[in-house]
């Protein structure tokens, strides 16, 4: 029995010693002067279900990869030297082969509680129609001081399980740009139009309570534009709201649109709270958005947004 006990004892300790090897840091570097010289190796490299949150720094530089944090590669944080020359850049587009909108991303997050910081996702496709730069299917995602570039379908938070915070971040597109199911918050994010078409093309279900919450955003447009909705309703019941956001001209007096003349819009919530700028015109919305009160302004908060099943909270440092 006690040689039982102490090999038992031996056995723990040596899971518990392999289970210290794995690096809570590592580093990429295309010279070779990091861990890896490509990010997917380095995500790879984190330990399966983690329990503790693991950086991986990024050397600024192109890094031409279509990547994929899985879903068992948990607590991942992927920080880049400067999101102006880091770059996460792939050209998958829906039709190119059997390629279709939700395998045309550049980088797929399906592992929870991810976080990026100082990064650009770009999908340099060009206008050729749906070609996804971000594909967010994982819960509690903090995306900080990013850029996210492409055109049709740039962002897709897409499960309607996902829970997702987006921070000082400047997103890019034409049409549909920031579409999907998740519940997301963006907060003094820049959003670019370069096309007259739809920013926003929410698919929110029936059980969620938030869709897709603009918190302190500026909106904005190639000088050429100017007709563009903040969004059409995906699914019927889409819900997206703007609160205190900057929209310029480019943005059309009516607001919103129904999706392809169905009734979707109907059973959709589009809403908004304080807007300013040459794109709001008071009293001006089409009929079926709503203008938020003082009383309903109250439950727009994080911690009421981010509740779920279980209460999240985002800290970004």
């Amino acid at each position: 029995m006690k040689k039982l006990i102490f090999f038992c004892c031996c056995f723990v300790g040596f899971l518990a010693s392999k289970a210290q090897d794995y690096p809570k840091e590592l580093k990429v570097a295309k010279d070779g002067s990091g861990n890896y010289t490509t990010i997917q190796e380095a995500v790879m490299a984190v330990r399966d279900y983690s329990d503790v949150p693991v950086n991986i720094y990024i050397k600024a530089g192109v890094y031409k990869e279509k990547l994929v944090v899985p879903a068992q590669k948990t607590k991942i944080r992927l920080v880049g030297d400067n999101k102006d020359n880091t770059i996460i850049i792939y050209d998958d587009y829906s039709g190119k082969g059997n390629i279709n909108t939700y395998t045309s991303h550049t980088v797929l997050i399906q592992g929870n509680e991810f976080m990026a910081e100082n990064l650009t996702f770009e999908n340099s496709a060009g206008p050729v129609g749906q070609a996804v730069a971000l594909h967010v299917e994982a819960d509690r995602v903090i995306i900080k001081n990013c850029k996210i570039i492409g055109n049709q379908d740039t962002l897709f938070p897409s499960a309607d399980t996902s829970r997702q915070y987006y921070v000082d971040c400047y997103i890019e597109g034409t049409t549909d740009f920031i579409f999907g199911a998740a519940t997301v918050v963006f907060e003094r994010c820049h959003i670019h139009s370069k096309k007259n078409s739809y920013i926003t093309a929410a698919s929110t279900t029936e059980h969620q309570a938030f869709g897709f919450v603009f918190f302190n955003c500026k909106l904005t447009a190639e000088p050429a534009f100017k007709k563009v909705y903040l969004g059409r309703p995906w699914r019927p019941f889409a819900k997206t709201v703007f609160i205190d956001t900057e929209m310029g001209d480019h943005i059309l007096p009516q607001g919103w649109s129904p999706w392809n003349k169905n009734d979707n819009h109907k059973q959709s919530y589009y809403a908004e709270y304080g807007s300013f700028g040459p794109g709001y015109v008071a009293g001006q919305r089409i009929e079926w958005s709503h203008q938020l009160d003082k009383n309903e302004l109250k439950k727009y908060t994080l911690k009421n947004i981010f509740s779920g099943s279980n209460q999240w909270l985002p800290k970004t440092k």
